[in-house]
């Protein structure tokens, strides 16, 4: 699907999407065993649907099943990132302390490079201890206008 951070390809499993993934995405970054290609899937029309009105300012939360495939680590640290709320972030350090690893900051950070459900998971909201931008799959650019479209969003809304 085309979106103001370039095209995005979503992939749905029977129990929901399994991945978004960038224009420019590395090979492998994200774990995935793909069967057949249905642009009707259920799940990959009502993602593009929400990700459409999310880019339009119109949706803050994300109401689709989500299909994690990783270590049950990744899971862990996948499921931190859905409770970062819409605008804000958190550093690496806060999510390692979330999940009851304080000293898995690193791990967190290798995490968060492999998730693979972007924008709805939502890893652009993760930043460095110090306040800055760090990697993104989609690119710094693309996490900037993600974090600033969010920003932007809530300005209008108060």
């Amino acid at each position: 699907m085309p979106s103001p951070v370039g095209a995005l390809t979503l992939v749905a499993s029977d129990q929901g999407l399994a991945a978004i993934l960038w224009e420019n995405d590395r090979p492998g970054r994200v774990r995935l065993t793909l069967v057949a290609q249905d642009n009707n899937h259920p799940v990959l029309k009502e993602t593009q649907r929400q990700l459409e009105l999310y880019f339009a300012g119109a949706l803050e939360r994300f109401d689709v099943p989500l299909d994690f495939n990783g270590t049950e680590f990744q899971k862990k640290v996948w499921h931190a990132l859905l409770s970062i709320p819409f605008g804000q972030t958190r550093s690496y350090a806060q999510i390692a302390s979330q999940i009851g690893s304080p000293k898995a900051v690193r791990a967190v950070g290798a995490a968060n490079g492999k998730n693979p459900i972007s924008i709805i998971a939502p890893c652009h909201r993760v930043i460095g201890a110090n306040g800055a931008l760090t990697g993104f799959a989609g690119g710094l650019a693309a996490k900037s206008l993600l974090l600033e479209l969010e920003l932007r969003n809530i300005k209008h809304a108060a």
